[in-house]
C-alpha cells in the first residue's frame, strides 16, 4: 500500500512542513517520487519511525543521515551504520542513568521537602 505525504503525516504525528524538511536534509532518499510527488510505502514509515526515534534520544540530523546512507549501501558499510547505533544505544543508556539519578533527587525531595520546611519555619518562629 502506498501513501501520500498527508497519510503520512497523520500516521507518524509530524507534520507536512517536517516530512519535507526530512527530505531536505537527506534522510528519506528512499521515497520514490511519481510525478515529482513523494510517495510513501510501509517501509519508509518505518524509516521515519527510526528517525524520530532518534531525534528524540538525541542523535543529530548529520549522524542519522550518516547512518541512513551506510544502511542504504553494500554489507560493509552496513555494518558502520550498526557501529553508529551502537554508540548510540551507549549514549541512550547513559542517559538513561542520569535520568534515572534526577528521579532519584527529585522522590527525595519530595519525600523530605515538607519535614525540611516545617524545621526551618518552626526554628524561624522560635526566634521572633
Amino acid at each position: 500500500m502506498s501513501y501520500t505525504i498527508s497519510q503520512v503525516a497523520e500516521k507518524t504525528n509530524l507534520t507536512i512542513h517536517t516530512i519535507r524538511y526530512y527530505d531536505k536534509e537527506g534522510l528519506l532518499p528512499f521515497i520514490d517520487r511519481i510525478n515529482g510527488t513523494r510517495v510513501f510505502q510501509e517501509q519508509d514509515i518505518d524509516w521515519i519511525d527510526l528517525i524520530c526515534c532518534l531525534k528524540k534520544t538525541g542523535m543529530p540530523i548529520k549522524d542519522i543521515r550518516t547512518l541512513i546512507q551506510h544502511c542504504m549501501d553494500n554489507d560493509a558499510v552496513l555494518e558502520k551504520g550498526v557501529q553508529i547505533l551502537m554508540r548510540h544505544r551507549e549514549h541512550v543508556e547513559e542517559q538513561i542513568k542520569d535520568m534515572q539519578n534526577n528521579l532519584s533527587t527529585i522522590d527525595y525531595k519530595i519525600k523530605h521537602l515538607p519535614r525540611m520546611y516545617k524545621e526551618r519555619f518552626s526554628m524561624g518562629a522560635g526566634l521572633q
